[in-house]
C-alpha cells in the first residue's frame, strides 16, 4: 500500500471489489478493465480507478487489471483468508437462519460448526452443532471469529470464547458485555438501525415537503 491515507468510505468498498474479483476469478477471468469491474459492482469506473490508486499502479493503459493480483492485493490489505473458520454460537431461529445462509462465498471463509446450550433440539443444520460445554474440546483449530446469537449468560460466554482463542465477534446479542484489549467486536444492531432508518426516512419527508 502507498502512504497515502486511505478513506473510510474507500476502505469500505474494498471487500465489494474483492468479492468481485473472486467470482469473476471462479469464472475463469483474468483480467478485466476498469469498466467492467463497474458493471459488476455498480460503482462508478472513476470512482473504482481512484479506490485502487490508494493501492499504487496496479493496471496498464489497454490491459486492464490482472484480477489475480488484484485478489492478491486487496487479500493483504484487508487481511481477509478465503479459508477463516468461523463458529456460530446459539442456533436458535436467527442462528439457524444464518447457517442455512452460510454463503460468504468469494470474501470469507465459512461457519464450520455451531454451539448451542441444546444442541439436541437443532434439527438439520448444515454444520455439526456442539454442546456449548464442549467448546473447549470442539473449537476449529486456528478458529478466530464467533458470530454471537445469543440472549442470556452473553457475558459468562463472550469469556468463554476469548479465553479459547477467539479474537472477533460478530455480536447479535442485545445484553451489554465487555472484553478484554485487542478482541474486536461488530456489534449488529437491527433495532436500531430501523430507528435510524426511519428517522432519516421522516426527515427527507419533512424537507421535501418544505
Amino acid at each position: 500500500m502507498t502512504d497515502k491515507k486511505v478513506p473510510k468510505a474507500t476502505l469500505q468498498r474494498y471487500p465489494v471489489y474483492l468479492k468481485a474479483l473472486r467470482k469473476l476469478r471462479a469464472d475463469g477471468c483474468e483480467k478485466i478493465m476498469s469498466r467492467e469491474l463497474a458493471d459488476c459492482v455498480s460503482i462508478e469506473a472513476t470512482t473504482i480507478r481512484r479506490d485502487f490508486s490508494f493501492l499504487g499502479s496496479l493496471g496498464k493503459q489497454g490491459y486492464g487489471y490482472n484480477v489475480e493480483e488484484l485478489i492478491g492485493i486487496f487479500s493483504n490489505t484487508l487481511g481477509v483468508n478465503f479459508d477463516e473458520k468461523i463458529i456460530l454460537v446459539g442456533a436458535g431461529n436467527l442462528g439457524r437462519a444464518l447457517l442455512n445462509y452460510n454463503n460468504w462465498n468469494h470474501i470469507v471463509g465459512e461457519i464450520v460448526c455451531a454451539f448451542d446450550l441444546c444442541p439436541e433440539n437443532v434439527k438439520g443444520a448444515s454444520v455439526p452443532v456442539y454442546g456449548l460445554n464442549e467448546l473447549k474440546e470442539r473449537m476449529p483449530e486456528g478458529c478466530r471469529i464467533a458470530i454471537l446469537c445469543i440472549s442470556k449468560d452473553v457475558q459468562e460466554t463472550v469469556d468463554l470464547l476469548v479465553d479459547n482463542g477467539i479474537r472477533g465477534i460478530v455480536s447479535f446479542a442485545m445484553e451489554h458485555f465487555s472484553v478484554p484489549q485487542g478482541i474486536y467486536v461488530k456489534h449488529v444492531d437491527i433495532v436500531s438501525s430501523i430507528q435510524e432508518l426511519v428517522f432519516e426516512t421522516n426527515t427527507l419527508n419533512e424537507t421535501e415537503g418544505v
